[in-house]
C-alpha cells in the first residue's frame, strides 16, 4: 500500500485526484498505475485500470489470476468489473469511497455479487487514515482552503 500511496503522489503532481494502484503476484509488482483521466482525456484512466493494463502488457495476457491489487481508494463499479474480468484474486484498498465505492460503500459488487463468474476477495481499510487524508488534502487545496 505504501507503493500505491507513492503512485498517488504522481497523480497529485499532475493535478489528478491522488489515487495509486499496484498489482502484485508472488510478492512482485507486475503492474502499476495512477489516476490520469484529465491529462489523457480518458474517463477510464483510473489507477486500477492503468495497473491492469500495465500488467497485461508486461505479461502478454489480459487474465491476471493469483494477483492482488493494492489501491488507495475503494474501486468504483467500472474498476470492480475490470478486476472481475481480469480474474484478479484480491483487492486491498485504503480509503472507502462513500460516493462511488463498489466494495460495500455504495455498491456491493465485490466480493458479494454472485452474478459474476469470478469472485474477487476484498480487504478494506489498509492505511485508510493516510489514504483518506491524502485525498482530503488534495481537495482542500483545490478548493483554496489551507491544509
Amino acid at each position: 500500500m505504501r507503493h500505491a500511496l507513492a503512485l498517488a503522489e504522481r497523480a497529485a503532481a499532475q493535478g489528478e485526484v491522488p489515487v495509486g494502484a499496484v498489482l502484485v503476484r508472488n510478492g512482485e509488482a507486475i503492474g502499476e498505475g495512477w489516476n490520469c483521466p484529465i491529462r489523457t482525456n480518458d474517463p477510464s484512466a483510473h489507477a486500477e485500470i492503468r495497473a491492469l493494463r500495465d500488467a497485461g502488457a508486461r505479461l502478454g495476457n489480459y487474465r491476471l489470476p493469483d494477483t492482488t491489487l493494492y489501491v488507495t481508494l475503494e474501486p468504483c463499479p467500472m474498476c470492480a468489473a475490470a478486476l472481475v474480468h481480469a480474474r484478479v484474486a484480491q483487492v486491498v484498498y485504503g480509503a472507502a469511497d462513500p460516493k462511488g465505492g463498489a466494495c460495500g460503500s455504495v455498491f456491493d459488487l465485490l466480493p458479494s455479487d454472485n452474478r459474476f463468474n469470478h469472485a474477487v476477495a476484498v480487504t478494506g481499510g489498509v492505511l485508510a487514515d493516510e489514504c483518506g487524508e491524502r485525498l482530503r488534502a488534495f481537495f482542500r487545496a483545490r478548493r483554496g482552503h489551507p491544509p
